[in-house]
């Protein structure tokens, strides 16, 4: 049987039903000699059209192209012919293994991110002039003074709804005045930090691994390296360190913005005046709960920049990488930021406390 023109999609499109009736009564015939060498174009539509036909079988007497071929092979592997691919059943073990082999990956990438880190810091110290400070100020800018406004917008926010909800409680015990011990404590110890940090993983972070990714898709990470431009020094080395310099001081501004916002809802719910509740914010906040959340605001700085430079290094040239390892560095950021605050306030949950 002499099959010609298109059998393709196209071509295919509204005669699907009349040619399978058609082929199906000389489908069965075995001895019938099938001669596709006429066909001008064959796509996986009109090959698994010929496969219903043929019982899902290639019959003995076939003439075709090699192309063809190769299209109709495709349908004798497991899984095809019209029946979906073979559930794939991974045993729970393996599947854990994969796991925790990932997660190993990605920790001795950081680790070996961090002593490129530490070697280009010893040449930096070596050769001073060779720092990179035009990179490191213009990340400064980008990701702290350019982060003020969505912060203040946040941090007041966050403020206002500490200060209401504690003043319904404080109201009912008769003990309004603690309202100042409870917004210092909460926002320049805990919130503070904690809110900027993740803002700057979510905006800062994912820009950061974005930007290596679009890098690595035009090939101008390749190219640094024909020229013996080291990436760590002159890519990473100057977002860790900027992040580092600018998150502790986006933390100062987000607690004073939130302690704003605080006042304000104090004032306005438990009548306790501004200037009343300045006077009494250093004695009831000690003052190393200020050094706690700067520390804090540093290393979760420094922690998001190695972060989302590890992902961003890590993305292949395609688009799709590009996708998923900025979404996989915002959410290891913001879960390690979590993670290490948990262990913060483990460790110095006796300092700073009256």
């Amino acid at each position: 049987m002499l099959l010609r023109g298109n059998w393709n999609l196209r071509g295919l499109a509204g005669s699907e039903a009349r040619l399978l009736r058609e082929l199906s009564v000389r489908g069965g015939d075995v001895e019938l000699r099938w001669n596709l060498m006429e066909i001008e174009t064959l796509d996986s539509a009109g090959a698994y059209l010929l496969w219903r036909t043929w019982g899902k079988r290639l019959p003995a007497k076939l003439t075709l192209r090699p192309d063809q071929q190769a299209i109709l092979t495709r349908w004798q592997e497991p899984g095809t012919a019209g029946e979906g691919p073979p559930p794939i059943r991974v045993p729970v073990l393996q599947r854990l293994r994969g796991m925790f082999g990932a997660a190993a990956d990605h920790v001795l990438g950081v680790t070996a991110l961090v002593g490129r880190l530490a070697w280009d810091l010893v040449r930096l110290l070596r050769h001073p002039g060779q720092t990179p400070w035009r990179e490191i100020s213009a990340t400064i800018h980008e990701t702290g003074g350019r982060a003020l406004g969505i912060t203040a917008l946040v941090g007041f926010l966050i403020g206002v709804v500490v200060s209401y909800l504690s003043s319904l409680q404080l109201q009912t015990l008769g003990a309004q005045i603690y309202i100042v011990n409870i917004l210092g404590l909460s926002i320049i110890r805990e919130l503070g930090p904690l809110l900027a940090a993740i803002l700057v993983a979510g905006r800062s972070g994912s820009a950061m691994t974005a930007r290596l990714g679009v890098m690595r898709v035009t090939q101008e990470l390749d190219a640094l390296s024909a020229m013996g431009i080291s990436h760590s020094l002159r890519l990473v080395l100057p977002k860790v360190l900027a992040l580092g310099i600018a998150l502790p001081l986006l933390t100062v501004w987000t607690d004073l913005i939130a302690l704003i916002g605080g006042a304000v809802s104090a004032y306005v719910e438990l009548d306790i005046g501004i200037y009343q509740f300045i006077l009494k914010l250093p004695g009831a906040v000690p003052v190393v709960n200020f050094a706690i959340g700067l520390g804090k605001g540093a290393v979760f700085g420094l922690l998001i920049g190695l972060i989302a430079c590890h992902f961003g290094l890590r993305i292949r040239p395609d688009t799709e990488s590009l996708g998923n390892e900025t979404t996989n560095s915002v959410v290891a950021s913001i879960t390690v930021v979590i993670l290490v605050d948990s262990l913060f306030a483990i460790m110095f949950r006796g300092v700073g406390l009256r």
